[in-house]
């Protein structure tokens, strides 16, 4: 069966073709986000829908902004403070308060009904839908043994870059980009192939990949 990549964006299809030799095709399914304060369970709670509707395998990735100064914000609210607050205004928020470390982080999620062998990332099990994964559950694998009955398993990869809020720099790039500067260089200014090289999508795709290829 086709791996189904659940987005609205061809672009991260192209991406995740790029490191995934199996047919990846598109799924424009629009899944329910919970409210919760990482991004773990909101994409394990959208692979385990999408893959009930599909009935395919699928990956759902959830991505956002955290700033550690700020308690992680916005974090799983990135799209939405972007729409409401704007990128200037927390990239301002961030220096005026000399909170600039930060990170871009993505969590990838894949569920195709099955349990999964033990490996070092973490599965979510579907016992804490909309609330954050306890730190034990990141941190152990989990056997087909231990997945309840009826529960549906999901496997999580994380990916994460690190960088700092700097004054808006650069014309490319989207959504925080411009402010956001990993190595001396905000993705703004990078061209899309050397930020897709070094992205926190494409780390956690190329875990995923790693796995995948013995699944």
């Amino acid at each position: 069966m086709s791996l189904r990549y659940v987005t609205t964006n061809e672009g991260k299809i192209r991406e995740a073709l790029s490191y995934l030799d199996d047919d990846v095709t598109q799924l424009d399914y629009d899944y329910a986000e919970p409210q919760a304060d990482e991004l773990e369970p909101i994409a394990a709670a959208g692979a385990r829908e999408a893959y009930r509707v599909a009935g395919e395998p699928v990956i759902v990735d959830d991505a956002g902004l955290f700033i550690e100064g700020l308690d992680g914000f916005p974090g799983p609210y990135s799209a939405y403070v972007e729409e409401t607050l704007g990128v200037d205004r927390v990239a301002q928020i961030a220096r005026d308060g000399d909170a600039t470390r930060a990170s871009f982080r993505c969590v990838l999620a894949y569920c195709d009904g099955d349990g999964f062998e033990a490996t070092p990332e973490p599965v979510d099990r579907g016992e804490r839908r909309g609330q954050d994964l306890e730190a034990s559950e990141r941190d152990r694998a989990v056997t087909d043994d231990t997945v309840a009955e009826g529960e549906t398993p999901v496997k999580l990869f994380v990916g994460s870059v690190p960088g700092q809020i700097v004054e808006p720099r650069g014309a490319g790039g989207f959504g925080y980009d411009p402010v956001f500067e990993h190595q001396g260089e905000t993705f703004a200014e990078m061209d899309a192939e050397a930020k897709n090289a070094i992205s926190h999508r494409g780390r956690a795709l190329a875990r995923f990949a790693d796995w995948y290829a013995d699944r």
